[in-house]
């Protein structure tokens, strides 16, 4: 894709291509190439329309129906956030009284979008062109182009003077190749200005990996994980006036949010194994809430090392899913293979934190027979390896 290309999607014939391109999207690429250029769609457009339909097709889980009408890269596509967790933050960044924002690197805009539709002045800045070209296409898409401007340009020369908010997600993937960044002193833009807009601009978020190193959050920053039906999807750093916590868990379960907060500091008591078995959500656990989690729950680690909890009694929460353990022993396969043959076990989930196993190679060495089906989770409990073996409690 290219800016000519782009340029040719948006005409009338272009938009009759990507109609076309969606009714076949999906299938075998070499059928729908062949059935848009017997349409007598020309080559060079029948691909790039086909491709864009492609990636809409994907980004239905992302932006639900406004997809069907935006312009997008596979990168970019990649890096977008969900228009869930979009939104939240826009929420929040009005609420607290953000009227302009900046989007140093907007990428795609789905982040802008998001803040234009809850009434905020978004100014879009992306340095590569034709990202640039298509956020600015996705904003006239939305309706939105009176709220959501874009520029090419560096997003460290902007002028923050002109706003009250800066949004922040600086790409983590090497322009040309795709190849993930873990530097983050070679993000784009550079680690040490993304840091230091929150003392230029006193509303400031900044987007970042899931797997940030703690070290990294600035002082005074309250660092967010949020994840979305038990998948961890970002991180963000909220800076200056929006921190409001040092730690936050976001946990989103369809369209209901669940917000779990503390310092990250604490620690949970450790004990024994009990009866029942809490794995936490993914964003307690990179939020470091384990222990607070561990508090809300009365339950203990069994391992200090390891984020599984355990309590005497069922409770719940949206924070972690439970197991009602049956059998606690020390891992032997020829062990584990008996006792689930003779409860004629032939389906098995398999957890695992701190154990080296591997889980489909277990799977293929219990030989499994049966119609019965069980929760196995692969651990350790004081150190050393053990094998859990219970059934889901219901939510």
């Amino acid at each position: 894709m290219d800016l000519d290309q782009l340029a040719a999607l948006r005409t009338a014939e272009g938009s009759a291509a990507l109609a076309a391109a969606t009714e076949v999207a999906g299938g075998d690429p070499l059928a729908a190439a062949a059935a848009l250029r017997s349409a007598g769609v020309p080559a060079g457009l029948a691909a790039a329309a086909l491709t864009q339909a492609e990636l809409r097709r994907r980004a239905a889980a992302k932006f639900g129906p406004a997809a069907a009408g935006m312009f997008l890269t596979r990168a970019g596509l990649e890096q977008a956030t969900r228009r869930v967790v979009a939104d939240r933050r826009a929420g929040r960044l009005r609420a607290a009284g953000v009227h302009t924002l900046a989007d140093l690197g907007c990428g795609l805009g789905a982040d802008a979008l998001a803040a234009a539709r809850a009434g905020i002045r978004v100014y879009g800045v992306e340095a590569d062109p034709l990202t640039a070209a298509m956020a600015a296409a996705n904003a006239e898409a939305a309706g939105l182009a009176g709220s959501f401007t874009v520029e090419c340009g560096d997003a460290t020369a902007f002028d923050v003077d002109r706003v009250d908010g800066v949004f922040c997600d600086p790409a983590r993937r090497k322009a040309g190749t795709g190849r993930r960044i873990f530097d983050p002193n070679s993000y784009s833009p550079p680690w040490d200005f993304v840091t230091a807009l929150a003392e230029r601009v006193p509303h400031t978020v900044v987007k970042v990996a899931p797997g940030l190193d703690h070290a990294l959050i600035p002082a005074g920053a309250e660092a967010e994980w949020v994840s979305v039906d038990g998948d961890l999807v970002e991180a963000a750093l909220w800076c200056g006036r929006l921190a409001e916590v040092p730690r936050r868990a976001t946990v989103l379960r369809g369209d209901t949010p669940h917000v779990l907060t503390g310092s990250g500091a604490m620690e949970a008591p450790v004990g024994p194994a009990r009866r029942f078995l809490y794995d936490p959500d993914p964003a307690v656990v990179r939020a470091h809430l384990v222990a607070e989690l561990a508090e809300e729950l009365d339950a203990t680690l069994a391992d200090p090392s390891i984020a599984y909890l355990y309590a005497d009694t069922p409770a719940r929460t949206p924070y972690a899913r439970c197991l009602e353990l049956t059998d606690v022993l020390p891992f032997s396969l020829k062990r584990l293979r008996a006792l689930l043959r003779d409860r004629r076990v032939g389906r098995v989930e398999i957890l695992k934190r701190g154990s080296a196993l591997e889980p489909e190679k277990l799977r293929r060495d219990l030989r499994l027979s049966g119609d019965a089906a069980a929760s196995l989770v692969l651990t350790r409990v004081a150190g050393a390896p053990t094998v859990l073996v219970g059934q889901p409690v219901a939510a």
